[in-house]
């Protein structure tokens, strides 16, 4: 599979309605230099990851680029004792994204989403390909994916 999918996510935004604007911009090395190319904050540079809960039971988790996940917040707010990342091969296969693409939109299973209650304003997630990413505003992004909003990280 391709690691371009950026057409599968661009489409689910229209889709959505959701109201955005496209990036594209060549390799980056750091969230420094990703928000940079976009034109952002560090902070509103969103990580999109993904979670298991169980065996065929995923979430993606909305993460501001300056925070990370705090398991424990994140086990409480899901009512689990127990989370885990999946290898990079099991997240390209219940996404249809390869990691460092991944984005809710699109996905070829549509997982809840849970957001961090830190998310505002303008936000840049990615769409899909290595150098693509959409622009969009946090509260209309978490409204059209009925995300989960909750305190779910920390800073970093």
């Amino acid at each position: 599979m391709s690691d371009d999918n950026s057409a599968r996510a661009l489409a689910a935004a229209e889709s959505l309605g959701l109201a955005h604007t496209v990036t594209r911009h060549g390799p980056v090395r750091s969230l420094e230099e990703a928000a940079e190319a976009r034109g952002l904050e560090p902070a509103a540079v969103v990580k999109t990851l993904v979670v298991r809960l169980a065996d065929d039971d995923y979430r993606f988790v909305l993460v501001p680029g300056d925070r990370e996940i705090a398991w424990p917040k994140l086990r409480a707010v899901l009512g689990l004792n127990r989370l885990s990342m999946p290898s990079a091969e099991v997240a390209l296969e219940v996404t249809g994204y390869v990691r460092g693409t991944i984005t809710p939109l699109g996905s070829t299973t549509a997982w809840p989403v849970v957001a961090d209650a830190s998310l505002s304003g303008p936000v840049s997630l990615g769409a899909g390909a290595p150098g693509v990413a959409v622009t969009v505003d946090a509260a209309e992004v978490v409204q059209k994916l009925d995300a989960l909003v909750a305190d779910v990280t920390d800073p970093r």
